[in-house]
């Protein structure tokens, strides 16, 4: 019983990772990026949106139905670290601000995005 109480607690002590993620045509070398605090999730939520015809960018959206899944890769650009400080919980203003350096990033790199 014991084990079972310490792993439970493990469990709800664990930290999803966070940072940004792409989406990127192979076709039209445009891509959609994305922050969040819970990569896995929300990467997993994307996929299944576009492929229910429901994401809210919708000329992505177009193109995901038009080419199919295997013309594009989904891949984690950065993950973000948590503090030090276990009091801090919102991570939205350092995950924009490094979605805005991976929009110039790419933008350099001659990449369009899905507007």
């Amino acid at each position: 019983m014991d084990r079972r109480k310490e792993l439970k607690e493990l469990y709800k002590n664990l930290k999803p990772d966070m940072g940004i993620f792409i989406v990127k045509s192979n076709i039209n070398d445009k891509c959609y990026i994305e922050g969040t605090q819970d990569l896995k999730s929300t990467i997993n939520s994307t996929k299944f949106k576009l492929n229910l015809g429901n994401h809210p960018n919708k000329e992505l959206q177009q193109h995901w139905k038009e080419y199919g899944e295997s013309s594009f890769i989904i891949e984690v650009l950065e993950e973000l670290k948590y503090d030090k400080d276990e009091s801090k919980v919102d991570y939205s203003e350092e995950l924009n601000i490094l979605k805005m350096i991976w929009d110039e990033k790419l933008s350099k790199n001659g990449l369009k995005f899905y507007k």
